[in-house]
């Protein structure tokens, strides 16, 4: 008895401040998270306050497209 789509869904949010500057000087990677998310409860795009290890400080990391 499985669905065709299920009710949680695997996302990534990355880094807004990152994506926005461009690659970093310091560093070239981008901070990213893996989380899941209620498609029902939640349809829009997820945005949370993550520490992002490159930029040094909590920033807003938003959900991407995989």
């Amino acid at each position: 008895m499985s669905k065709s789509k299920d009710v949680r869904v695997t996302i990534i949010l990355e880094c807004t401040s990152c994506v926005r500057n461009g690659v970093n000087k310091e560093s070239t990677d981008i901070s990213r998270y893996i989380t899941q998310k209620n498609r029902h409860n939640t349809p829009s795009r997820l945005e949370l306050k993550k520490f992002c290890p490159y930029c040094y400080k909590h920033t807003i990391h938003g959900e991407i497209k995989k």
